[in-house]
């Protein structure tokens, strides 16, 4: 597809539309690396953890070492992860977990000894009596979990950092929302808007070309949070169609507090949607799979598009509200930019 031709046209809560063409919607993602979100600890290459040492450790002058420290002590050498029973050892006492033990090929990564099938008890009975925080602490988790029960906390902590919601690339990049708002804006170049309504058009030259393509993401900023508006082209069986769908940039839970309403249309003809924002922690795809949004047949699409139907000229307009429940009345209300 010609991304070159796409125009899209823009306006937010009354003001004049603003042209913006777009000649590389898929911006290459610059952003590489560390960041503020990235995990990365020192990496302890030699792991002193025979029986007898270990005591030494993990036990000091006040009876017990910080939890840090004992959480390095059970850090592999090799994957970097909590090691969990069973956790091998060579025979010098280098340990390492039981899928880097399969990796290496029997062979000590420390020493290079054999390692054999020699587990370290010690370690493991260390390991269940630790209550360890959550490793995202740092970004204001204040849970405390038993050692076990920390992996699954973990996987869907509601303080973990939020994926890159940009669908035109493989974007690898994780933070919290300040951050991933700021990184759409300056790596990703994406459309910003203030306001809770949006009035878009989408121009295309040749609208017979619809490769899976994504078209374009905006974000705007309402109600004290921001939302993700996707407009594409893809095939659906084998028919080609057109989606526009919106994100929360926020948790399942939040993003339930929120509405909104698409509607396309012309020739005193038109189809809406609504519905609830779909959560970032869903990626892109997950959301356009699952058909959550307003689906625009091509035919139907060159039809708002009126003139010849040889060019896509289709506008899409639409709302977000906050509902909120009246304890007195009972139902929701809607709450319009507040």
């Amino acid at each position: 597809m010609e991304y070159d031709n796409i125009e899209c046209v823009s306006s937010i809560d009354g003001l004049n539309e603003d042209e913006i063409h777009h000649h590389n919607l898929h911006h290459p993602n610059p952003h590489h690396g560390h960041h503020p979100f990235s995990s990365s600890k020192p990496h302890n290459a030699t792991n002193n953890a025979n029986n007898s040492n270990m005591a030494n450790n993990i036990v000091g002058a006040t009876g017990i070492t910080p939890a840090t420290s004992v959480h390095e002590l059970l850090e592999c050498p090799v994957c970097t992860n909590s090691m969990y029973p069973p956790i091998h050892q060579c025979q010098n006492g280098h340990t390492l977990c039981s899928t880097c033990k399969a990796r290496v090929h029997n062979q000590c990564p420390t020493c290079r000894s054999e390692l054999g099938d020699i587990r370290c008890l010690a370690l493991e009975k260390v390991a269940e009596s630790l209550e360890l925080p959550c490793k995202y602490y740092n970004l204001g988790c204040p849970e405390i979990f038993p050692y076990y029960s920390k992996l699954k906390h973990e996987a869907a902590c509601n303080f973990r950092p939020y994926n890159c919601p940009y669908a035109g690339s493989e974007c690898s990049v994780v933070g919290d929302i300040p951050f991933l708002v700021a990184h759409l804006r300056d790596d990703h170049k994406v459309d910003m808007h203030t306001g809770c309504t949006f009035n878009h058009r989408y121009v295309k030259s040749n609208p017979r070309e619809v490769e899976n393509a994504t078209w374009m993401l905006t974000v705007f900023h309402s109600f004290g949070q921001y939302f993700c508006l996707h407009f594409e082209a893809f095939q659906l069986g084998m028919a080609p169609v057109y989606m526009a769908f919106l994100r929360f940039m926020g948790d399942e839970a939040e993003a339930r507090n929120y509405s909104y309403s698409l509607e396309v249309g012309a020739n005193g003809r038109k189809l809406t949607w609504e519905g609830t924002p779909r959560s970032i922690r869903d990626s892109h795809r997950k959301v356009r799979d699952s058909h959550d949004g307003l689906i625009i047949q091509r035919n139907m699409a060159l039809f708002f598009s009126g003139g010849d139907r040889k060019e896509l000229k289709l506008r899409v307009t639409g709302r977000v509200w906050k509902e909120q429940q009246n304890p007195d009345a009972g139902p929701c209300i809607q709450n319009l930019c507040s």
